[in-house]
């Protein structure tokens, strides 16, 4: 070899050697280290339930158990953190569904009189908008059907419903069609009603462990739930925060 091509070498070397070395120089970012994760995908902070979602398992809560006394309270909060009337007799009227007429009919009749109290202490809540128009007929059973299986993951079937057909037409016409297609009240605001209301009641904890999963399926998180179960902890139902608790882990969380 001659000396053209020793000095050509030695260059090359050099050179390959500064690459290096303003290489590591430059990777000051941790991402460097750890090619597969991405700088233009930066991790999102999961956003807490605000204070008017976290009102909403404890008006439930409390109508479905009949304690009025907290419910008045809970429904004064509730009106305070932003639900609007319409929101609020919402979630009294859902209700129904899973704790009776007697007390939703009993909590729509202490809303009336929370709403007339605040009325003359100069409080003007806000009014809300109703519900849009529900379809009828074969189009409700098919929306109930749809609702159903998008909330649930999945067809619902079994032999429980083979068993008993009824309650499975009563399900995907009035609860999933008529109550769920009711549009003043998102999907989200419902789950947390009905994991209130089942919460507070012994007894049910297969359809609140039910309810949960549809809770996450309709863009709760686990985070969220966890969230309203202290709520109803710091709203005095322990036993409602403790079932969710134990609802949760049987799901992981």
């Amino acid at each position: 070899m001659n000396q053209k091509s020793l000095n050509q070498g030695r260059l090359l070397r050099i050179v390959a050697l500064g690459c290096a070395v303003l290489a590591s120089a430059a990777c000051v970012n941790p991402l460097c280290a750890n090619p597969s994760r991405s700088p233009e995908k930066p991790i999102m902070k999961e956003q807490p339930l605000t204070l008017r979602q976290l009102a909403i398992a404890p008006i439930a809560a409390s109508a479905a158990i009949g304690d009025m006394p907290r419910l008045r309270d809970a429904l004064n909060r509730g009106l305070d953190a932003g639900l609007s009337i319409s929101e609020t007799k919402e979630i009294l009227v859902q209700l129904y569904a899973y704790a009776g007429f007697p007390r939703s009919l009993n909590a729509l009749s202490l809303l009336m009189k929370v709403l007339q109290e605040r009325a003359a202490r100069g409080i003007e809540d806000v009014p809300g908008r109703e519900p849009g128009p529900v379809p009828s007929g074969y189009a409700l059973t098919e929306l109930g059907t749809d609702n159903q299986t998008r909330l649930v993951g999945a067809p619902v079937s079994g032999p429980l419903f083979e068993f008993a057909p009824a309650i499975d037409q009563f399900l995907k016409v009035h609860l999933f069609g008529d109550i769920f297609a009711r549009d003043n009240l998102a999907w989200t605001d419902r789950e947390l009603a009905t994991v209130g209301a089942l919460a507070a009641m012994a007894g049910v904890e297969s359809q609140l462990e039910s309810h949960l999963k549809i809770s996450l399926n309709v863009g709760l998180t686990i985070e969220q739930l966890r969230q309203a179960a202290q709520e109803l902890e710091a709203r005095g139902d322990l036993q409602a925060a403790e079932r969710v608790g134990a609802g949760l882990g049987k799901l992981g969380g």
